[in-house]
């Protein structure tokens, strides 16, 4: 469990109320990414405020009725996930640093000059996010800011990905919570609600990024999603 003086606050602001908790900010981090994290060891302590810095607790009825849970571990993983993360300059720095690289690296990977047919250098691909003034934010997976990269890139030196096509029939049972989440990893071409009550959808992925995107796809659906290369 992280200490006081070493948490960080997380707000969330919803009809009208306040809410804040004290969370580590790497597992608080990881948790705004969308992954598993121990909620226990994320808070420094197992209570939700309406000002954090002056102790000040909200009360465990207007927790369970704005928030939805009186379970504080719960309604902390909601004001994360649902509000803003208080990040220092120095952390935010560091998790942009490495979302930049990991980007540029995806970059550097799969897309080519088209007129040597080559791969760029990463440092390359870095030198030119920074000519480019690319803004690169942190809490946003780095396949959803390829794209918007790339774009940026294309002024200054050759460069391409290859894309592939993919049609994804998203059950009943999942198509209102996930489709908003698949939508994202992909353009969007087109969609249709069939007979059944599953929803198809057709995206335009980054070839390489074809793995990953089956991966998401299959863990949002737990694997009963149907995908198919058009």
């Amino acid at each position: 469990m992280v200490t006081v003086d070493q948490a960080i606050i997380a707000k969330l602001d919803k009809d009208g109320k306040h809410f804040e908790v004290l969370v580590d900010p790497n597992l608080a981090y990881d948790l705004k990414e969308g992954k598993i994290v121990s909620l226990s060891k994320m808070l420094a302590v197992n209570l939700v405020f309406t000002d954090a810095k002056k102790g000040l607790r909200a009360s465990d009825s207007e927790v369970a009725k704005i928030i939805g849970t009186s379970d504080i571990e719960q309604a902390a993983k909601l004001i994360i996930t649902k509000g803003e993360v208080q990040l220092t300059t120095e952390f935010r720095r560091k998790k942009t640093d490495e979302k930049k690289r990991q980007i540029a690296s995806f970059i550097s990977k799969y897309a080519i000059n088209p007129q040597t047919r080559l791969p760029h250098p990463m440092e390359r691909i870095l030198n030119t996010m920074d000519q480019a003034h690319i803004s690169i934010d942190p809490f946003t997976p780095a396949e959803q800011q390829i794209e918007d990269v790339l774009k940026a890139l294309k002024p200054i030196i050759p460069i391409s990905m290859e894309e592939l096509t993919i049609q994804v029939q998203i059950p009943t049972q999942y198509a209102g919570r996930v489709f908003g989440k698949v939508k994202e990893l992909g353009k969007l071409q087109g969609q249709q609600w069939l007979s059944d009550g599953s929803l198809s959808a057709k995206l335009t992925i980054p070839a390489g990024l074809k793995e990953n995107v089956y991966r998401i796809i299959n863990a949002l659906t737990n694997g009963n999603a149907i995908i198919e290369e058009k």
